[in-house]
């Protein structure tokens, strides 16, 4: 599981998953969500501003799988 660093309090879903590499744009990652490709927690997200926090887990179809982590 790949770790994402993140410099704030949280980050949104469509902005995380440009972070990770898994969409190049904010459309793609709308499309994305809406095929049912990505889990947070274990649970399928469609909301592309879902707020993510330090611990959260993250798994897109074809991409892996991700941690939220805060810069220490």
């Amino acid at each position: 599981m790949k770790e994402i660093v993140i410099h704030s309090e949280y980050i949104k879903l469509d902005q995380f998953l440009k972070l990770a590499d898994c969409v190049p744009t904010g459309g793609m990652a709308k499309a994305l969500l809406q095929e049912g490709q990505v889990l947070v927690n274990g649970e399928p997200e469609e909301r592309r501003g879902r707020k993510l926090y330090p611990g959260d887990q993250v798994k897109v179809e074809d991409c892996g799988e991700f941690t939220v982590a805060r810069e220490s």
